[in-house]
């Protein structure tokens, strides 16, 4: 079967500069509501993936995100927002980008050409069969990520990939494919629109799904969360006093003497 790029497709629309800004946003919003049942296509290949993460990390394994450009950012930003949340420690979720930090504000010139880099970023990190590699490429076709998928699973790593294009050189180095199909973008080869924000959709899942399955989530409430600012501290406190039925001070002392939610709640009940 050839393989077609949907992702460099002329956009659906014309003449975009003659538009007036409603007609821009609104034509935009249009194009934006085909990425949730896109995304909603491709669950069951998540839930595949999560439930091959959710025992390799019980076992100590990690999740490696890797992508260039938008895709990249996307995976360094997901990995970012676990230890807040979740409070699990920085090494277990860790996004890699080609061209390295400088990359996620600057364009670094052919780093996503390079076939080799994504492999040896991911040895760099003492990469073991416990881990998981999920590439992350719009188009399916980065060499950054290719390589890296391909030498992973040459060595009995679980590898995934999520990319725009069906049957795409990417998907077919990955043992779980997930091919979110949102069509052409507004601005004709402009990812960093649908298939950034199916990305996004698809990496909240992931990641948010693999949190909850370890225990990291108690009712609907993130009790691990980092207590990082006022905010935080406060939402702490009135979870604490909902679940124990004590007043706000005394939950207030509580959380600031155990530094977590959970560990507020074990220390009281025990």
């Amino acid at each position: 079967m050839a393989f077609t790029k949907i992702t460099e497709q002329d956009s659906y629309y014309d003449n975009l500069e003659c538009k007036s800004v409603r007609e821009l946003l609104e034509d935009i919003n249009t194009e934006d509501q085909k990425v949730a049942s896109a995304v909603q296509k491709t669950i069951p290949q998540i839930e595949k993936l999560v439930l091959q993460i959710v025992p390799r990390m019980k076992q100590g394994g990690r999740i490696f995100y890797l992508g260039a450009g938008t895709s990249g950012r996307l995976g360094v930003l997901d990995a970012s927002e676990i230890p807040p949340t979740f409070g699990m420690p920085p090494t277990l979720v860790i996004g890699l980008i080609a061209g390295g930090e400088k990359a996620l504000r600057n364009p670094v010139e052919n780093a996503e050409d390079d076939v080799n880099r994504g492999w040896e970023e991911l040895q760099e990190h003492q990469i073991t069969s416990k881990d998981i590699v999920i590439g992350i490429a719009a188009s399916g076709t980065t060499p950054y990520v290719i390589g890296a998928l391909r030498k992973a699973r040459e060595h009995g790593i679980l590898t995934a990939s999520i990319s725009s294009n069906p049957d795409s050189p990417m998907a077919a180095e990955a043992d779980i494919a997930i091919e979110m199909i949102v069509g052409p973008e507004f601005v004709t080869g402009s990812s960093r629109m649908k298939s950034g924000t199916g990305q996004k959709m698809i990496l909240n899942m992931i990641s948010t799904s693999v949190m909850i399955q370890l225990g990291r989530v108690k009712g609907n409430r993130m009790i691990n969360m980092q207590l990082s600012n006022q905010k935080l501290v406060d939402r702490g406190v009135r979870m604490l006093a909902e679940e124990l039925g004590i007043g706000y001070n005394e939950s207030h002392n509580l959380l600031l003497t155990y530094g977590s939610v959970k560990k507020a709640l074990e220390a009281y009940r025990h």
